[in-house]
């Protein structure tokens, strides 16, 4: 469990940087990202700025059906080389010392059914995939978890400590277009993974879970050992409480949630809220994608405010 006594607010500067390089000419390049760090009740995104090289000849800012900002861009200059990098400043509030053991976590996870104010936006994150991510061996691999009577936050402890045990961070032995079933069977994958497993479990005992993509600052607390995920996007799980709240957990790290984590946004699945996605007009053969990403304490003055 997290302790949240010395916990206070947090400034970060976050530098997503991605550069592409290709073998042959690019006449047209069509992309959407998914960079901008959303407003919520415990983060504040207080600037952001998009810059890619060469510039496009057209470009603009919408809002997805979840909320979620997403900036799309058109270069039509002749390149062999792309650069897209977002820089955010971000504010993010602890969690309120009662989230994690009062509320939501002390009702029976029985009661957690996507009903209420929101309840057809709620369903929609109870649904499985397609194709179907819920299998057998979902169901098998969560059942130890979801003991009758079990109250909530127990449940999403007990399956965050199982899947930070039970299998090893492996850069590079899975993609996006892994499936769970091949995770359980490999018992190995990156953050992606983890959470997608998460939430499998989840939606096979009839909850709303999301998948939350975002980035785990880098300065760990005192005493504290560095987490795996950082210098990269990092994604965990949500899940729905009976009183409307969504309690966040980072399966990766056997973690619950706190102000160390930078939320860009969410949706059901990794394909809801992808980085970065495009399509280029080209004979090249190969080409090279290079990312990284700084997440840094930030205390001088805002861009633009």
């Amino acid at each position: 469990m997290i302790v949240t006594a010395a916990a206070a607010t947090r400034r970060y500067r976050v530098v997503h940087r991605t550069e592409y390089r290709y073998s042959d000419v690019v006449t047209s390049s069509y992309g959407r990202a998914h960079l901008t760090p959303r407003d919520g009740t415990r983060q504040r995104c207080l600037d952001f700025t998009l810059d890619v090289d060469p510039q496009p000849a057209d470009r603009s800012t919408s809002r997805d059906g979840y909320g979620n900002i997403s900036s799309y861009f058109h270069v039509t200059e002749r390149h062999r080389a792309l650069a897209v990098v977002g820089t955010s400043i971000v504010e993010v509030d602890p969690p309120a010392a009662q989230l994690y053991n009062s509320g939501a976590a002390a009702a029976p996870w029985e009661s957690s059914r996507p009903y209420g104010p929101d309840g057809v936006l709620a369903c929609d994150f109870a649904m499985d995939l397609r194709p179907p991510e819920i299998t057998d061996s979902v169901r098998d691999y969560a059942a130890p978890s979801f003991a009758p009577g079990r109250p909530l936050i127990e449940v999403i402890r007990d399956l965050n400590a199982r899947i930070f045990a039970d299998f090893t961070y492996r850069s590079g032995s899975t993609t996006v277009s892994t499936k769970v079933s091949e995770v359980l069977k490999a018992r190995e994958g990156v953050c992606q993974d983890f959470a997608r497993l998460a939430i499998a479990c989840l939606r096979a005992n009839g909850l709303a879970a999301s998948y939350v993509s975002g980035y785990l600052a880098t300065d760990p607390p005192p005493g504290k050992q560095r987490m795996l995920g950082v210098d990269a996007t990092h994604a965990w799980a949500a899940v729905r409480g009976p009183d409307n709240h969504w309690l966040q957990f980072d399966p990766t790290n056997d973690q619950l949630v706190d102000e160390r984590y930078v939320t860009v946004g969410w949706g059901r699945d990794y394909a809801d809220v992808p980085p970065l996605r495009g399509i280029i007009y080209t004979d090249s053969e190969y080409s090279v994608i290079d990312v990284s990403v700084d997440v840094s304490p930030f205390d001088g003055a805002v861009p633009n405010a």
